[in-house]
Formats: C-alpha cells, structure tokens, sequence
C-alpha cells in the first residue's frame, strides 16, 4: 500500500532507532509519558550516556540498515543539537544508514526552542513532529500547555522552512467539543501544507493529572458518542483532502507516512536507548530504567541502561504483532506474522469470516484489515479473532 523505504527490506535486515530525552520544562496534565521536571540537566553527562548506551545497543545487533531515527520524550528539542548531532554521527558509524534516512525529532512550539529548528536541521533531524495540540488558547491551558496559538503558527511556519518534513498533533474530544468546532479546527489544520498529522482523541490515562481531575469530578470526560462522531468526522474529512489515515491517529498523503512510526506497526525491530525507552529486538523486548539518576546510575555500573530484557514467548510476540498490525489501514498478512513470530495460526478464521459479514473486517488477497467502522471496535474485534 505505501510506496516507501520500508516496505523494500526484510524485517530481518532493516532497523529503527529511538533514542529518549526525558526532560520537560512542564508536565502536561494529560501525559502519561517518562518525563521528569528538573532544574538543570548536564548536557555534556548526558552525551556521553547516550552514546555508550548506543554503542552497547549496536553491539547486540550489528550489520543491520537503519531506516528511521526518532528523537522523543519528554522535549528532545531542549537537547543540546551537539547531542543530537553526535548520536546521529554514531548511529551512521554503527549501522548502514538507508539512503532516504528518516530522521525525526519532536519538538514544543515554545519560542525558546523554535529558534533552534535551524541548527537541529544542520545537525542531520530531516523530520520535525511539532506538538502544537489546539489552535486555542482557552483549550490549550486547559492542556497545560505552555504555548499560545500565535507561537505554534510561528513554530510550524519555522519548521517548515527548516527541514522537509513536518508533522504536528492536534488533541480532540476535548470536554466541550463538538462537531462544527472541531471541523473548523481540523479545516485550518488541512490548510497549513503539512503532509502529515497526528490526531489523537483525548485519553485520560491512569496517573496523570487529568486523571485526579476527573476522580474529584473537576471535569467530565466528552461523552463516547460525539467522541465517536468526531472520529468518523476526522477520517472523512482527511481521506477527502488526501490524508487518509493510515493508521487509527496517524494521516498522511501516499509516501509521506512515517518510517518509524510504521517500523512499530508492522512489528520490525527498534533499538531503545535512553531513560524508560522500550525497544524490540532480535525476539527480545528490551526496556530502560525510567528515572533520569537510575538510568546515569545503571550506565556508571553496567555500561547500559537496561533494566528488563526478556525473550517473547510466541504466543506473546503473535498478540503483539496482531494488535499493533491492525490499528493500520493497510492491516495485516495473517500467515507472514505466525511465520516470523513462530505461531501455528495468528488469527480464528472462522471469526474474520463473522466479521467480515458484518463489515467489521476486510480480506484482500491473503491480507486483513479492519474497516473504518472495525477500528472503532478494534479491542473487541482483537478479543474475537486471536486464534
């Protein structure tokens, strides 16, 4: 379905790597990601923990083609860009770089750092995925950002002058919406000139702040139904403006779908460097220690950052490949992921036929997808079909 760089190797030959920066200036109330407020950050120290514990993730899984970097967090873009710049250098000495390398680094609108998307782009980032989330100001403080409307138009204006290729996020089910607000919003984000967007409905997750929030009743959650009418709204509306989502949250128009994003997906193998980073390799899920001084400790001690690698039982690789696969439109080839996650059978035919009847599941050719109204559904249906 996408004509892109990663659909040319073997999942055996080609890799990802993400690398994770864990500090924040602000903890969103929404975020449930490892990030940590602190009031300094030894760049230099930082530095050179990454790169060791590169060198020691390259060791494990040598002659391989990267195909993706991807700088998350946390906010990467307070990284020094001779960080940035020097894991990248190390990244290429390690590996064989692909000729269209994609190179992503996310980034805040905050005017501090939009001043600094020049020399990131000189530091190698081909990619920059901007967190813009709301084009309001009263719906961005409600998210605890800490931007206003005007600095993310600045920030996306100097991103796309400094690399290629931008992306940026907008949240939606925010308490409040509604259909026409939200079509305005999604309207001006389709007129921007980015070939790719992220849009995520709001999720309260366990432990955030927003989380307490709702607990002690402060806010309510937008009910399931508009949510899902907003959903249908935003498939619609990008598929028609030629950003069809090619994942549940993920649009892009053919080509310019992201090349890490799509390596978790189909279930390819990513090195995880860097506090709380998770990563898959060689049938291993490999996990970080999470908090900044456990991670610089670990690396004092054991020259990685790791605390858990554990070999996937089959079974538990085939439920992984199963449920990550069918959140894509392009969805999945059953018998290729039980070959290579060494399972007699992925999925219960007779369910998919169910389905498929109902208009939940699609075949084409030995693949399967869910359809738009499936991946509404998506939990339930990965309950039914597990075979």
């Amino acid at each position: 379905m996408f004509d892109t760089l990663v659909n040319k190797l073997p999942p055996d030959k080609a890799l990802s790597l993400y690398v994770h920066w864990p500090f924040c200036v602000s903890k969103c109330p929404y975020c449930d990601f490892n990030s940590h407020i602190r009031d300094s950050v030894d760049q230099v120290a930082w530095r050179e923990a990454l790169l060791a514990d590169l060198a020691h993730e390259a060791a494990l899984i040598p002659g391989r083609t990267l195909i993706s970097i991807f700088f998350g967090g946390g906010t990467p873009s307070l990284m020094d860009t001779s960080t940035v710049a020097s894991l990248i250098e190390a990244a290429h000495q390690h590996w064989t770089a692909a000729p269209e390398l994609e190179i992503t680094l996310e980034a805040n609108p905050n005017s501090a750092e939009i001043e600094r998307f020049a020399d990131l782009a000189s530091a190698g980032v081909t990619r920059i995925s901007l967190g813009l989330q709301s084009f309001d100001d009263q719906r961005l403080a409600f998210l605890g950002r800490a931007h206003s409307a005007n600095e993310g138009f600045r920030a996306l204006e100097a991103a796309q002058s400094a690399v290629g290729r931008v992306s940026f996020d907008l949240i939606y089910a925010l308490p409040g919406d509604n259909e026409a607000g939200w079509a305005a919003t999604l309207d001006k984000a389709l007129s921007l000139g980015t070939e790719h967007l992220s849009l995520y409905e709001l999720t309260i997750e366990p432990g955030t702040r927003f989380a307490s929030m709702v607990a002690r009743r402060e806010f309510e959650p937008l009910d399931a139904e508009m949510a899902a009418r907003l959903f249908e709204h935003t498939q619609a509306r990008t598929a028609s403006a030629g950003l069809p989502a090619y994942e549940i949250s993920n649009h892009a128009r053919p080509g310019a779908e992201s090349h890490h994003n799509l390596t978790y997906w189909r279930y390819g193998d990513y090195a995880g460097v860097g506090p709380g980073a998770h990563g898959r390799r060689l049938g291993m899920r490999t996990v970080r220690h999470k908090k900044p001084e456990n991670f610089l400790t670990a690396m004092a001690r054991n020259g990685h950052g790791l605390v858990e690698e554990e070999a996937l039982a089959p079974d538990e690789a085939a439920r992984e490949a199963l449920v990550m696969g069918l959140r894509l439109a392009e969805g999945i080839d059953p018998g290729e992921l039980a070959r290579r996650t060494g399972v007699d059978q992925l999925v219960d035919d007779d369910a998919i036929d169910r389905l498929v009847v109902h208009g939940l599941i699609e075949r084409n050719g030995t693949r399967i997808a869910t359809t738009e109204a499936g991946r509404l559904l998506l939990d339930a249906i990965l309950t039914e079909i597990a075979a």
